[in-house]
């Protein structure tokens, strides 16, 4: 994992070591992240910081899939880190919401979805591992802006 800075990145700092699940233990640590950051960070800056986390795990991926051999190890959970803090920005600050959030976020992570399906089908790099899992991201918002106007 510190064989180089991107190992160290691309598995979640270590969460995505976790035996079984490491996807979803990826998207709790995000969670647990995100409460930190956004702590610090105006929506703005947060918005910045994501774009460029989103940028750089293209590289930490495709660095780390290339040293493990396999560009979507379940152990690289970057991409799903990044999505779920753009979740996260975009979803209402209380427990219940960001709950529903996490299930459906992993829901359509798992599920893939057309699109996410291409790319985790055929764009088989960083781009590919990343862009997957923020059309998981644009599904979960979607279904939240749903909830809401049914349940507001």
């Amino acid at each position: 994992m510190l064989a180089h800075p991107a190992h160290f990145f691309a598995l979640g700092c270590g969460s995505g070591l976790a035996p079984k699940a490491p996807g979803t233990f990826g998207t709790l640590f995000a969670w647990a992240t995100y409460a930190l950051f956004h702590a610090y960070f105006s929506d703005g800056g947060l918005l910045f910081l994501l774009s460029a986390a989103y940028l750089a795990g293209i590289w930490f991926i495709d660095v780390t899939g290339r040293a493990i051999g396999d560009p979507d190890h379940g152990s690289i959970v970057w991409d799903e880190i990044v999505p779920f803090w753009l979740v996260l920005l975009l979803t209402p600050d209380t427990i219940l919401w960001q709950l529903a959030a996490f299930a459906l976020f992993r829901f359509f992570d798992i599920t893939k979805p057309q699109p996410a399906r291409y790319f985790d089908e055929h764009v088989k790099n960083g781009f590919g591992v990343m862009a997957d899992d923020l059309v998981a991201a644009g599904y979960t918002l979607l279904a939240l802006a749903m909830l809401k106007i049914v349940f507001a």
